[in-house]
């Protein structure tokens, strides 16, 4: 299965964090699937880390290191992705998380996620 993890469970991977969940510390692990983690993501990480947010614990230049170094894929945002970010209906409001929900859709993969909001645009999230 070819996954795409969304900016929070990226990092609790990366971290260890008993947040992660077994669900997706198994799908994470498991050889069969291909894990890919956006670009945006790590643009999502630096802004945050530089405006001194303590939920991004490192800088986007090492999650960027540590990503690489996990076998995770990068995923580029592409125009297109850009562009079907904007006709997502409007269920929610960050941006970050809506080029997520457009890159999966557009890809496709599947986009593993604890957001309840996020879930809400389909079958291509998968909660965990």
């Amino acid at each position: 299965m070819r996954l795409l993890l969304d900016t929070q469970i990226a990092l609790w991977a990366l971290t260890g964090s008993v947040r992660l969940g077994a669900l997706a510390q198994g799908l994470i692990e498991d050889p069969e699937n291909t894990i890919y983690v956006s670009s945006a993501s790590v643009w999502e990480i630096a802004i945050k880390h530089a405006l001194g947010r303590g939920d991004m614990p490192v800088t986007g230049q090492r999650a960027a290191e540590l990503f690489a170094q996990a076998g995770y894929r990068e995923l580029p945002v592409t125009w297109r992705h850009a562009a079907m970010a904007a006709d997502l209906p409007s269920i929610h409001g960050d941006s970050f998380d809506r080029l997520l929900i457009a890159q999966a859709l557009a890809e496709p993969l599947r986009l593993l996620s604890r957001d309840a909001t996020v879930a809400s645009y389909g079958a291509m999230v998968m909660p965990v």
